[in-house]
């Protein structure tokens, strides 16, 4: 009889959640907002063109939207739609709910004193909105939250290039990881050997990406030298929890290269000894 193979995991010193699709429920707004808009004009944002736009930042995301509809009128500007799109989800961000898992997760890793932060593509005015009312889930990161636009990401380099996840690393869990981006030669051994100790939570493949070009993965693989001077294999993970209308139409699949180490259909689904961390209990 074939004996089941045992999966050995990485040891997780400290964890980086993205939110929107991951924790909360608010992708489901971004949807029926943009959906309304586009009604009137006989228009729809299908789950296969959303796809494309899921973990971009703001104006990207709207830009790639709107040149799947080139015939609407000279009034549905970009900014038209942003701000539009802005009042109608603002009456709506304080019904938004956790997804499952997500408070369970949240309050264990709390408790049990793992490091943990957030680094969202939202802006943090809307950030503030989502989360006010969900304060059994946000309280664990004690205001370790880094958003698109607080002046801590350059310009340009939002998901999915890697800083998002580096500047929540080091400005606000005190690791040492460097700013640099794998490939590009800026990144010392120390650094990477520091980066392979945290875990990345993503549901879109940007923000897998971005976690990929970090070395915050399974897949890059490091190798630092111990005291003897041996090579020692650094190893750290992404687990990806894409949304279930994506995969059900095909309309998200998990990079070739860039591939997360984990993919969940839930955060219930998630075992925490599995990464060295304490267990859930009874």
């Amino acid at each position: 009889m074939a004996q089941a193979v045992k999966i050995s995991r990485p040891k997780i010193e400290y964890v980086i959640f993205d939110m929107d699709g991951l924790l909360i429920d608010s992708e489901r707004v971004y949807t029926d907002v943009t959906n309304e808009l586009l009604a009137p004009y006989g228009k729809e944002m299908t789950w296969d063109i959303k796809a494309g736009l899921m973990g971009k930042p703001e104006r990207d995301a709207a830009l790639h939207l709107l040149s799947f509809f080139p015939d609407l009128p000279p009034s549905f500007t970009l900014d038209y739609y942003l701000e539009a799109r802005r009042t109608l989800q603002d009456q709506r961000w304080p019904s938004v709910q956790p997804l499952p898992g997500a408070l369970k997760l949240i309050q264990h890793l709390a408790v049990h004193g793992v490091p943990i932060a957030l680094a969202t593509g939202s802006q943090r005015r809307n950030f503030e909105q989502k989360s006010a009312h969900l304060g059994a889930l946000f309280d664990g990161f004690a205001g370790r939250v880094v958003c698109a636009d607080d002046g801590l990401v350059r310009p340009g380099r939002g998901k999915p290039h890697p800083d998002i996840f580096l500047v929540a690393a080091e400005k606000f869990l005190g690791r040492r990881v460097g700013t640099g981006e794998v490939g590009e030669g800026q990144v010392s051994a120390e650094e990477m050997a520091e980066r392979a100790k945290g875990l990345v939570f993503e549901d879109a493949i940007p923000g897998v990406q971005a976690a990929k070009r970090a070395d915050m993965s399974g897949t890059l693989r490091s190798f630092v030298g111990d005291r003897e001077g041996r090579a020692v294999l650094t190893c750290a993970a992404v687990v990806w929890v894409p949304d279930a209308n994506l995969l059900s139409i095909g309309g998200e699949v998990a990079p070739t290269v860039e591939t997360p180490d984990l993919m969940l259909k839930s955060l219930e689904e998630f075992v925490p000894e599995e990464w060295g961390l304490s267990p859930y209990g009874p």
